[in-house]
């Protein structure tokens, strides 16, 4: 069977240049990650198009292959749209094979309506205007494409029991938006467990978390806090987070108890009950 074609990405482009004159410049990722102050791992994600360095991270790949400049200019025509330290995480989505959320409080964006989505937007921004709010939206929600397939990723969401109660948007919104999580998992394009409250404490409970595996490269976690996050790419901390998750995950309420769990608690928020 013929192989269908898929055009290459600006990030690939940049990523397969960064190799080209890595090799041309007799280096080795590992050599080239010393000089950068960075993982292996991480030069292995700019080649292969899932990161793009930041505008250090190439000032130090032009001095280290000699490019006069190149990488740091190519690097301002590539600009995310999403905030600084999530712009490389909503690249990694589109190439992994494997996500794995924790939410502690908020539905994690890729899951998120419409509705709800411009909610929290509401919430964040003192001031705004109509223009701001959809483009807000329209970014976020974009990212739920990734799902669209009915392969991969293949998609893990553990929730806090607290996600399900807190009433975003009011009813109607909250109670579409479990609903939402609630008929994807009963198609199968999502393996979904609660945490419930009467756990107590548990691995997970300081911050929301998510972990990403690719076919070809090491796994990556990213945490978050308020205007920040961390994307972790070093084997020790991700390991870390992995356990963390495993032991979470085994607090957690069966698929089948979970999927309760979340149509009662939507039927609850759209009825008015707390």
């Amino acid at each position: 069977m013929e192989r269908q074609y898929r055009p290459r990405t600006p990030r690939e482009k940049y990523g397969e240049e960064l190799r080209i004159r890595r090799i041309a410049a007799d280096m080795t990722q590992e050599a080239l990650s010393e000089v950068v102050v960075c993982s292996p791992t991480l030069i292995s994600h700019f080649e292969a198009g899932r990161r793009l360095p930041r505008p250090d991270d190439a000032q130090r790949i032009d001095q280290a292959l000699g490019t006069d400049g190149f990488f740091v200019r190519w690097l301002e025509d590539l600009e995310s749209k999403y905030t600084d330290h999530f712009a490389a995480v909503a690249e990694l989505e589109q190439q992994a094979t494997l996500i794995q959320h924790f939410a502690l409080t908020l539905v994690p964006g890729v899951l998120q309506t419409d509705d709800y989505a411009g909610a929290l937007f509401r919430a964040y921004r003192p001031n705004y205007t109509a223009e701001e709010l959809d483009e807000f939206v329209v970014i976020r929600t974009k990212r739920r494409r990734i799902l669209d397939g009915p392969m991969q990723p293949v998609a893990w969401t553990l929730l806090d029991e607290a996600v399900l109660r807190r009433r975003v948007g009011g009813g109607r919104v909250m109670a579409d938006q479990l609903h939402r999580i609630a008929d994807m998992t009963e198609a199968g394009r999502l393996r979904l467990h609660v945490l419930p409250n009467k756990v107590g404490a548990h691995a997970l409970q300081q911050s929301l978390l998510t972990l990403m595996s690719f076919a070809d490269s090491a796994p990556v976690a990213y945490v978050e806090g308020f205007v920040t996050g961390n994307l972790m790419d070093d084997p020790a901390l991700v390991s870390a987070c992995q356990t963390a998750y495993a032991l979470a995950l085994g607090d957690a309420l069966s698929q089948q108890e979970s999927l309760a769990l979340v149509r009662a608690a939507a039927e609850e928020h759209a009825h008015g009950q707390h």
